[in-house]
């Protein structure tokens, strides 16, 4: 929760909601060009709308020029697929959309899962310049949110807003001399919380079946290599220094054991499994409720 008495942001973007709290209030300059920055975004990366950037891709093969952080956004995706054996891949949007996650929301299946094709055999992504050489469907949903909330910081940033806690329904970073204490939502549970944690100038985020749930156990959180919902486990928590790192690895945590993402990537992490035990890092600095 942000500290009593700041003023908070609210506003819709991206299909979710978002909080921005500052100890001061917003002049409407500002609160524009955030706004503006959620809307690039997602007129550049929603599989949801019919005119975005990767929508494009989606009807016929070809190229598009994507804005420049989508290169950090590339090599983390690369990053994660190699770890994960394709498990976690940004071509798992035909089996979403299979499931009923597609744009029109129906949340009822059309079909069986399908595994996503690999990224070498359909993808060439230079950076900035992303080629498809079949029709895609594109879905960075597992770093997306979290890229946009550091995107949202370095606008504050750029207004010299040091103090300021950035949260995309539940991905957050925080900045600033005194840390915010986050609960940890219950993945069963939305109401209730298993325990909280101090946040300081760092990101938190979450990955969780129970926030895209519908159907007979159906979620959002799938294996790439199969298509299918992963049902191992349902919850996972990562702090890292930036929330489309924290937000990615909260996935990944999912499909690749924590050892091996921590030979990659600096970070803490909580896990909770489908039979109500957890593990956690020895640094993620949290409470857990008994």
């Amino acid at each position: 929760m942000p500290h009593p008495g700041w003023s908070v942001f609210r506003f819709e973007g991206i299909g979710t909601s978002w909080e921005i709290a500052t100890p001061d209030h917003l002049p409407e300059q500002l609160r524009d060009e955030l706004l503006e920055t959620v809307a690039v975004y997602d007129r550049t990366y929603s599989r949801f709308r019919a005119d975005s950037l990767v929508s494009q891709l989606a009807q016929a093969p070809g190229t598009i020029a994507l804005p420049r952080h989508a290169a950090g956004l590339r090599d983390l995706y690369a990053e994660l697929y190699r770890l994960s054996r394709g498990a976690m891949t940004p071509l798992i949007g035909p089996s979403l959309e299979r499931l009923g996650y597609g744009a029109g929301y129906s949340l009822v299946p059309s079909g069986s899962p399908v595994a996503a094709r690999g990224w070498e055999e359909l993808l060439e992504w230079n950076a900035t310049s992303l080629t498809a050489k079949e029709p895609v469907i594109l879905d960075i949903g597992a770093a997306g949110k979290g890229q946009l909330v550091d995107l949202l910081a370095g606008v504050l940033r750029s207004h010299g807003r040091t103090d300021f806690l950035v949260d995309g329904s539940g991905d957050m970073l925080h900045g600033g001399s005194r840390p915010v204490t986050v609960a940890l939502e219950h993945p069963y549970n939305p109401r209730q919380a298993i325990g909280t944690v101090e946040l300081d100038n760092a990101a938190l985020c979450a990955s969780a079946a129970n926030r895209r749930a519908w159907g007979d156990g159906l979620h959002h959180v799938l294996d790439g290599r199969t298509g299918q919902p992963i049902r191992t486990i349902v919850a996972s928590w990562t702090i890292a220094a930036t929330a489309m790192e924290a937000d990615a690895l909260a996935t990944a945590l999912f499909m690749v054991e924590p050892g091996t993402l921590e030979d990659s990537f600096d970070f803490e992490w909580l896990r909770v499994f489908s039979t109500g035990s957890a593990t956690f890092s020895p640094g993620f600095e949290g409470r857990l409720f008994t």
